[in-house]
């Protein structure tokens, strides 16, 4: 017969006699009185009404002005002709007349804004290929299925790019004119460097293949269906802007978190005058191709021209939460005061 087993002690689990195992090691324990609570309430408050003060008049350095063009005067017919998707092939114009008061002095951002658009929505957001937005050949003629139904058109050809993204991208387009007295000039508008880093150089990569042309490497692929040209004519005016590279692409394959965003359109190029400063005070209007649909989502479309700070555009939500903590904690200290006077610093009135 073995060995029998013996079992274990009482004691066999007890930890070891160290000042780390039986919790011996020295500790802070402070004794919270009013004399040590209420000045950091009051410190605190001071610093959250600075922040808040200085983030404020930081952002009301901005300017920004948004122009909803969706059912302007001058597009009311394209947005009746865009409710008929039939009437997708067809071209629409119009123009949107503006003034700036003061000038936009800096830099200046020009965004489009979709309302009510829910590009968080998780199957929209599943709805791409990522492995074909990288450059994989085999992916342009076998795309995940995670594209469907946007993966094959009806005959059986891949579609590039695939999936509901890609599929909505957006396709309106804009020509900023500033009318001076000597005439119309068109505001120089830079279409590129517009991305992330990573998003360019990384994430998305044109396919590549021994001595054929973007297009001949797209040969075997088509459009999706709602866009209005290939891929790989995206920009017809710069060859390096084309296929997954192009930067509206890229722009727009970065979902936005809210149903109320905005996104990049070009950034002035102040290289020659009047612009080297900025935008100057002045009449200007906006020619757009009206394009994109959205009365399927009860949606709108708007123009953002803004200047940035380095704390950004024109959001108050930060300032304004810095002075309601403020708010928040100097009402509380004023009323722990008051307590504290009210019932003796030694508390004695409260025992009584």
């Amino acid at each position: 017969m073995g060995k029998e087993k013996t079992k274990p002690g009482p004691l066999s689990r007890r930890p070891d006699n160290s000042a780390f195992k039986q919790q011996r090691l020295p500790a802070w324990s402070p004794m919270l009185t009013a004399n040590t609570v209420l000045p950091f309430f009051y410190i605190m408050a001071s610093i959250c009404l600075l922040l808040g003060v200085w983030l404020l008049l930081t952002v009301q350095s901005t300017k920004e002005m948004k122009l909803d063009y969706t059912e302007s005067e001058d597009c009311k017919r394209c947005y009746e002709m865009r409710k008929n998707v039939s009437n997708a092939e067809q071209t629409c114009s119009c123009k949107v007349d503006f003034s700036i008061e003061k000038a936009f002095k800096g830099d200046v951002f020009f965004y489009y804004g979709l309302k009510n658009f829910h590009q968080n929505l998780r199957r929209y957001m599943d709805s791409r290929d990522d492995g074909q937005m990288v450059g994989r050949i085999n992916k342009l003629k076998n795309p995940s299925s995670y594209c469907e139904p946007f993966a094959k058109d009806k005959n059986g050809v891949p579609i590039a790019p695939c999936g509901a993204v890609a599929n909505s991208m957006f396709n309106d387009s804009f020509i900023l004119t500033y009318h001076r007295s000597s005439g119309p000039l068109n505001v120089p508008l830079l279409r590129k460097g517009l991305t992330w880093y990573t998003d360019k150089n990384i994430k998305y990569r044109n396919p590549k293949t021994d001595n054929l042309s973007l297009a001949q490497v797209f040969e075997e692929t088509t459009r999706p269906p709602y866009w209005q040209k290939p891929v790989y004519e995206l920009d017809p005016l710069d060859p390096t802007n084309n296929g997954f590279i192009n930067d509206d692409l890229i722009v727009w394959m970065r979902e936005a978190a809210f149903p109320n965003f905005k996104k990049l359109y070009g950034i002035l190029h102040r290289a020659n005058k009047p612009f080297t400063n900025g935008l100057p005070a002045g009449n200007y209007s906006i020619q757009i191709s009206y394009n994109f649909p959205v009365q399927y989502f009860r949606g709108r479309k708007v123009v953002v021209l803004t200047t940035l700070t380095w704390f950004g555009g024109q959001n108050h939500f930060l300032p304004i939460a810095y002075l309601v903590t403020s708010s928040l904690l100097l009402v509380t200290a004023v009323i722990l005061t008051v307590v504290w006077w009210k019932f003796g610093k030694d508390g004695k009135n409260m025992k009584e």
